[in-house]
């Protein structure tokens, strides 16, 4: 069962994906607010806006309906997890079979382990937890004003998985493995400045000083030229050291 990436249902090799459009839309929200109770009123503003037609409860019924029989097939009935209870609709989930649940709880322990100095397991773990994702969330699905901000939500958890992942490979000496991938995140994210940072200390510890310069150059005209800010101090400080040849920004010693 998942959202981080296409809308996915599957047990016992059957899919219970409904192939018409609002009620996969409609599933794809309950499925986001998995285990909790979403009022009727909030999965028609969900579906429909603020100009729902006029017959938006009885046709959301009949899409639950639909949810339903989706979820039963010859071999397998899973119709009972979707319930109704006070005026609204619960889709019940094992939290273990949920990617959104292995993912929160993954990012979970790679920060416990990060924070009591596991740095290699930290990397592994956060490796598991952004393995887990198949793409944007929900990404064959349309999104309604009440699964906008879930989306954003586990969006932004990702790229700090992601970042905190990075950070550990830095901490274990990566640094040659790590360009690419910061190359591209860096042009993928022009104003962000931890992104930029990861890719300045990589590039320094590679041997190349005047490269992780020209990064910190064009962040700051990028910065200028679109939100007409600069650079905050950290990464000012982050370019003095680049420049000064700070023994800071050497590599750490890794153990064995």
């Amino acid at each position: 069962m998942g959202v981080l990436g296409s809308l996915m249902l599957t047990e016992s090799g059957e899919n219970f994906i409904p192939s018409a459009p609002k009620p996969r839309q409609l599933l794809g929200f309950l499925m986001l607010n998995a285990n909790r109770v979403v009022r009727a009123t909030d999965c028609i503003t969900e579906l429909w806006g603020t100009r729902p037609p006029k017959s938006a409860m009885s046709t959301l019924q009949t899409h639950v309906l639909n949810i339903r029989q989706a979820l039963r097939t010859p071999r397998v009935d899973l119709s009972d997890t979707l319930v109704t209870r006070n005026q609204g609709y619960q889709l019940q989930v094992r939290e273990q079979d949920f990617d959104r649940n292995r993912f929160m709880c993954l990012a979970k322990r790679g920060r416990e382990a990060a924070a009591d100095g596991q740095t290699a397991l930290a990397s592994e773990v956060f490796a598991d937890a952004l393995a887990l994702w198949r793409g944007p969330v929900l990404a064959d699905v349309p999104s309604g004003p009440m699964s906008a901000p879930h989306l954003v939500q586990l969006e932004e958890s990702r790229k700090g998985v992601l970042e905190q992942r990075i950070e550990a490979d830095l901490a274990l000496g990566r640094h040659h493995d790590l360009l690419d991938e910061l190359s591209t995140l860096a042009a993928l994210h022009p104003t962000h400045e931890n992104v930029h940072a990861q890719l300045m200390v990589a590039l320094y510890r590679c041997g190349d000083p005047a490269r992780a310069g020209a990064v910190f150059q064009r962040l700051r005209r990028t910065l200028g030229e679109t939100l007409g800010i600069a650079p905050a101090p950290r990464m000012q400080r982050l370019h003095q050291a680049v420049l000064s040849g700070s023994p800071l920004l050497d590599a750490p010693a890794v153990r064995a």
